[in-house]
Order: C-alpha cells, then structure tokens, then sequence
C-alpha cells in the first residue's frame, strides 16, 4: 500500500502541482483547501505525512500544527512556505514541523524530503478507534 499524504495548501496551483508530482511517484494524495478543512481531514483519516502550508484561510498552518501535536500525533509534518526568514523557520519548527522547505522549492527536493520523512523509524500515525459516537486515539 503507498504512503498516504495531506497537501494542506490554499494556492491551487501548487496543491495541483503536489497532487499530480506526488501521485506520479505513487502516492496517495489528498488535498485540504483551508486549516479548517486540514483539521477535519487530519483527524478523520490516517496519514503518513502532511505537508503544511503557514499561511491559510480559516486556521493558520501553525495554529494547526500545534494543535495536531497537543494531541500527541506524531505524523510527519513538512512545512511548506514562503515565509523564509531564519526566525519564522525556528517557529515552524519548534510548533511541531519535522522538516521546513520554502516556496520557490524544487520538487526533486521535495520529493527526497518526503522520501527521508517516510523512512524514519517510529513515525507511525495514531491509530483511532471509533464506534458511534465513541473516540479513542491510541
């Protein structure tokens, strides 16, 4: 089964480019518009990886990760923006970002970051367990 990847991104053009790029190399993409959207599909799905735009409509991608990682999820998460300043990285970083790339980027890089997140040891998603209205995240 192919690893399965969140595109949490507001610019069509580039969630386009991802999507196709990283489906051609065989992976499972979706793709969430806004942060309110993002949340929904983090937390209702099981993912290998998430790539993470900062700014987005509704919920901004650090008030999201920090959220996801309050949670204790332990996803992959890739940050990917244009905000390039040394200090805005530390705080993607610090807020739960596993790695930081910024926009303009080459997909060949991309594509070796997403290939390094997926193959360390210990990233496995949280396993939820639901029935009804019943919720466990273990």
């Amino acid at each position: 089964m192919s690893s399965r990847i969140l595109i949490v991104e507001d610019e069509a053009h580039i969630a386009d480019f991802l999507m196709r790029g990283l489906s051609e190399e065989g992976y499972g993409v979706e793709h969430a518009e806004d942060g309110r959207i993002g949340w929904l599909l983090l937390n209702s799905e099981t993912w290998d990886l998430v790539i993470l735009d900062w700014w987005l409509p509704v919920e901004d991608g650090i008030q999201l990760l920090r959220r996801f990682r309050q949670k204790n999820r332990t996803t992959p998460v890739l940050f990917l923006t244009a905000r390039d300043a040394v200090s805005e990285r530390v705080t993607g970083l610090d807020a739960g970002a596993d790695d930081y790339l910024t926009k303009p980027f080459a997909f060949d890089e991309l594509l070796a970051r997403v290939r390094a997140m997926l193959r360390r040891p210990g990233q496995a998603s949280a396993v939820i367990l639901e029935y009804a209205d019943i919720r466990a995240d273990l």
